[in-house]
């Protein structure tokens, strides 16, 4: 068993393509998780994450704030409390329309390494 403060993570950069984003990688291999990792992004009033696509799957709870998130032909508002999957190959991005920071975990397969 391991517990920690998400604030002992160090947040990083995220992605080529973001703005105003840090993703801290919470649970991964490195502590024994052998089948996922959670992450906690962080994303400034404006910020978003790159438009993309790729191999697995989302499962994301937004935690604080508002924003956007853009699926193929659709754009849908979300705020906290609500629950998002993206599913495998379905591009998306994630923007921050609100004026606090959005944080949400986003829970992904380990099936991309």
């Amino acid at each position: 068993m391991k517990i920690f403060n998400y604030r002992d993570v160090e947040a990083k950069n995220a992605e080529e393509g973001a703005s105003k984003l840090k993703v801290r990688w919470l649970i991964t291999k490195d502590i024994g998780a052998e089948n996922f990792a959670m992450r906690l992004f962080e994303m400034e009033p404006g910020g978003y994450s790159p438009l993309h696509s790729h191999l697995w799957e989302h499962e994301v709870f937004i935690l604080e704030g508002e924003g956007i998130v853009v699926g193929e032909g659709e754009e849908r508002k979300f705020r906290a409390g609500d629950v998002i999957f993206i599913p495998s190959n379905e591009q998306h991005q994630f923007k921050n329309t609100g004026m606090t920071t959005v944080k949400f975990l986003c829970l992904i397969p380990y099936m991309q390494k």
